[in-house]
This record gives structure tokens, C-alpha cells and sequence, in this order.
């Protein structure tokens, strides 16, 4: 196979963690081709198929020089590969968008693209947790400053947190006192501009916020729990999290089971739950995490079911397994 990331810069890449690089790894120990661009390479010109200026890429095995670029090819249609995997890190922003909407024209063409565009669209992480009431903490979607105050009153201890945050970026605790609740709202919804969620704090993120992977509609049997450090409330990594590979838990297996299927249906072959103390806080859609750790530490090779799910995909056409 001939498999395309659009990604962010390959020169960024954090090697020793990153699940961009577990995938390609995987699929290049297979035989297959890799190729990447970023989103700022696509294009589209009237009457044409949608494109992208790519490098063919090879994967090294040294840890600081980690490819090398075995040609650069401009205007490739993208429908050419037998995959094109999109997995550019958040922001969630008008350009991620537009980028959906090319990926999704290059569907119509022929292109096989991984997770679905319509489907990364119609998920956003943080929202899409409310389709599934039943698996999640009380939790509010509002604009409105009275909204959160009255949430705060029935609750007393919540969390606070921007729609488009990544890596634990915006989130707020605020107790039963209520100690500068005015003036977080007033920063996190830029005096009524902007929507945040609130939800009740979940005590059990002392023992980790889980992520617990679904690929191909079933789970990773181990998910990375990330314990917050010190006297930090957030457990992501990128915020100090201490990451620990456990096995699934039963309240795990049930959220995963339940909306694995659904999903993968929709299109959405690799998918990222947070899960804290039983209960659902996030799905992330755009590019879940992870891979490289939990192999390390619970010897599950996560990179190779996740290309076994995408070999199946390309060879049926089915999303689940």
C-alpha cells in the first residue's frame, strides 16, 4: 500500500512518543509506502482533483535523523494513495476545517481518507461526550456566566474548560467556595463571546485520566492512565501527567464497547476516550495518542492492530472488525 499522512511538520516530531510515527513505523516494517504533507499543502483548482505537494519518505531507524526524503512531488491527487490518513493535532480551527472539506471532496474523487472528514466534523472532542449522557458526568454547555454560577451552586466542586483546548490547555477547578468563578468565566467565555463546558469534578482524577483507544470498533485491552503530579489538577501529559498503562477496567470496557461500533460506523476507525472514574469526558477524533506508551509498558503492540484494522478497511471496506 501506498499510505499518505497529512500531518504536522515532520521535523517536529517528538520520535520517542509520537503515534504519527508508531503508525508509519508499523507500515513501512509491512512493506508499505509513506508519504506526508500538512494541511497547508493541499489544494484544489477548478476542475481539477484535489492535490497536495508530498514527500516519499523513508524511515531511517535513527533516532535523530529519523527520515529522509526520497523525492518530493508536486500536484499528487490524492486519490492516487491507497490511504490518506489524517492526523494533524488540534487546534480545531477554520483551517482544520477547511481541510476537512478538501479531504472530504477527495472522498468523492476516490480517496480513501482515515478518520472520515464529515465524521471529524460532526465530533468535536469535547461535545461529542453529550451524544452519550448515560456514560458521562454531569456536565453544561453554555455562553452564559448565570448558566455556570447556578451549575457551580448545584454541584460545588467543577471543572471549567474551553471547547477548542488540547493537552489539558484552559482547565479550571473551582471548589465549593467559588474562589474567582467570575473571573475564570469572564476568561474562558470572553464576557458571553465564547462557548466552554463545565462539568462536576470527577475525585478519581487522582488516580489517572484514562485514555482508553477503539480501534476498528474494538479496544486497546490497556489504556494509559495519566496521574496528575504534585498539586496539579490535570492529568494530560503535556501538562505534567504521569502516564501508566493498566488494563481495562470493567466500567472501561462498558463505555468502550458501547460506543466503539457506533462510531467506527461513522467512520471513525481510530478513536481516543478519556475516561475518568467511570465516566466519559472527551472523545478525541483528530489525532489520538498513546501508542508508543502503552506498547512500552503493557507489551501490547497497539501500532500493528491499528494497521491490521486499516489493512482491513482497504481490503473490505468495512470500519469495524
Amino acid at each position: 500500500m501506498n499510505i499518505l499522512f497529512v500531518a504536522d511538520p515532520l521535523e517536529l516530531f517528538k520520535i520517542y512518543k509520537d503515534t504519527t510515527f508508531s503508525m508509519m513505523r508499523e507500515l513501512q516494517r509491512r512493506g508499505h509506502r509513506v508519504a506526508a504533507c500538512e494541511p497547508a499543502h493541499l489544494g484544489w483548482q477548478r476542475g481539477q482533483p484535489v492535490t497536495a505537494t508530498v514527500r516519499d519518505i523513508v524511515l531511517t531507524g535513527d533516532r535523530h535523523a529519523w527520515f529522509r526524503t526520497d523525492a518530493t512531488r508536486e500536484r499528487v491527487p490524492l486519490r492516487e494513495f491507497d490511504a490518506v490518513l489524517m492526523r494533524k493535532d488540534p487546534p480545531f480551527d477554520a483551517e482544520y476545517i477547511y481541510a476537512t472539506h478538501l479531504l472530504e471532496q477527495a472522498e468523492r474523487e476516490g480517496a480513501r481518507v482515515v478518520n472520515k472528514p464529515r465524521a471529524l466534523r460532526d465530533h468535536p472532542e469535547k461535545l461529542a461526550i453529550m451524544e452519550f449522557a448515560e456514560h458521562t458526568t454531569p456536565t453544561l454547555v453554555t455562553r452564559s456566566a448565570d448558566a455556570v454560577r447556578a451549575f457551580h451552586a448545584e454541584h460545588q466542586d467543577i471543572i471549567l474548560k474551553p471547547l477548542d483546548g488540547m493537552g489539558g490547555m484552559g482547565i479550571f477547578r473551582v471548589r465549593a467556595d467559588g474562589l474567582n468563578l467570575g473571573s475564570i468565566i469572564e476568561t474562558l467565555n470572553d464576557n458571553g463571546a465564547q462557548t466552554i463546558m463545565v462539568q462536576r469534578f470527577v475525585p478519581d482524577i487522582a488516580k489517572g485520566d484514562k485514555r482508553v483507544l477503539v480501534i476498528g470498533g474494538q479496544p486497546v485491552p490497556f489504556s494509559l492512565a495519566r496521574i496528575p503530579q504534585g498539586s496539579e489538577v490535570r492529568g494530560n501529559l503535556a501538562a505534567g501527567g504521569k502516564g501508566v498503562a493498566q488494563p481495562l477496567t470493567p466500567e472501561d470496557l462498558k463505555i468502550a464497547n458501547a460506543l466503539g461500533p457506533v462510531l467506527a460506523a461513522r467512520g471513525l476507525l481510530l478513536i481516543g476516550l478519556d475516561v475518568i472514574g467511570g465516566s466519559l469526558t472527551e472523545i478525541n477524533v483528530t489525532s489520538p495518542t498513546c501508542f508508543q506508551e502503552i506498547t512500552e509498558q503493557a507489551g501490547f503492540d497497539v501500532p500493528a492492530m491499528f494497521v491490521d484494522a486499516l489493512e482491513h478497511l482497504l481490503s473490505t471496506g468495512h470500519w469495524t472488525r
